[in-house]
């Protein structure tokens, strides 16, 4: 074959080669293209809490969490539930409420507080619920109403408004702490309480006031069968930054009633430190407290309004409020006046 045909072929071979090449190049497009939106789509429907925005990593969230924890230490778990399908049926009471005060002794100044109690004549188990930061306005209201309904007589103190305080104070006066101290004895006098002892509820802040009042008043034990609270500032608020994030207020550790904590997993890290390592520690030292931290809520859970409220904001509150009375009922049985 001369040199001007073997030209001639290796030409119609490489326009023959090239013509399949685009072919297959034009097929191919149309599936990498659907790929890329399918993808894309893929990406942008998840919410945006599972996508990553590390820099550095891709994130792999868990879909399907587990606990591996022996049944024995799920303290949550109910063979009745589990496994004859008997829910806990928590006990309803339309609730009155009504305006009062009482001294501080220590200076003389007069706190006003709301009682709440349930309709109708009748003895029940006392509890005093101290408001936070935010004070003690509708919103902050329903925690110590739900209460109520389930069959406790609840003391509200006002203690800002007591040392005319705006909401959200940046400061804290100890004042206040005192303010909260005075109210359990108070409460103690009441006609309608059946119990002679009390248990203290709060949030934020009021974690703060109540855990002085049972320490360092000595209520604690005398007074006060045990405490609970919702994401506690376990901390003075006047501490230092530093005091803030890595450590805790030292009279967590002084404090030996029953206790029971409640946070949501996104709880603020500098605020959730604090609380993990003092019931941490407070475990290690052999005292009887439980820290429950419920998934996929966050600050306020429990008071949160409607507008921007969860499905699992509510799963835990409902959870919370049936812990809270059977905590409360469980510490003040023993207490029962004859």
């Amino acid at each position: 074959m001369s040199g001007k045909k073997l030209k001639k072929l290796y030409c119609a071979l490489a326009e023959t080669y090239l013509r399949h090449l685009v072919v297959s190049l034009l097929l191919l497009v149309p599936g990498l293209f659907y790929a890329f939106v399918a993808t894309a789509e893929k990406a942008i429907s998840k919410p945006l809490e599972t996508r990553s925005v590390a820099d550095t990593i891709v994130g792999h969230p868990l879909e399907a969490p587990v606990n591996r924890r022996p049944v024995s230490e799920k303290f949550w778990w109910s063979d009745d539930w589990y496994l004859r399908g008997k829910l806990i049926v928590p006990t309803n009471h339309e609730v009155i409420e009504r305006a009062t005060s009482y001294i501080n002794p220590a200076d003389g100044t007069e706190i006003p507080a709301i009682i709440y109690r349930p309709k109708g004549k009748g003895k029940y188990p006392a509890i005093l619920f101290q408001h936070g930061r935010r004070g003690l306005d509708e919103m902050v209201q329903r925690l110590p109403r739900r209460l109520a309904a389930r069959g406790f007589v609840v003391l509200a103190p006002n203690v800002y408004d007591a040392r005319f305080i705006e909401k959200f104070p940046m400061e804290h006066k100890p004042e206040t702490e005192g303010d909260t101290a005075a109210g359990i004895e108070f409460l103690l006098k009441q006609p309608d309480i059946s119990t002679s002892k009390i248990c203290l509820y709060s949030h934020t802040r009021g974690g703060y006031y109540t855990l002085k009042a049972a320490v360092d008043f000595k209520h604690q034990h005398k007074h006060v069968s045990c405490y609970a609270s919702s994401y506690p500032h376990w901390q003075n608020p006047n501490a230092v930054e530093p005091a803030q994030v890595y450590r805790y207020a030292p009279e967590a550790d002084r404090l030996t009633i029953p206790a029971m904590i409640f946070i949501g997993e996104y709880e603020q890290y500098q605020r959730r430190r604090s609380i993990e390592t003092a019931v941490k520690f407070m475990k290690q030292a052999g005292r009887d407290i439980k820290l429950v931290i419920y998934p996929g809520v966050g600050r306020g859970f429990d008071f949160r309004p409607p507008s921007i409220r969860t499905f699992a904001d509510d799963l835990a509150t409902k959870d919370q409020i049936i812990r809270l009375d059977r905590f409360f009922r469980q510490h003040l049985s023993q207490w029962q006046k004859k």
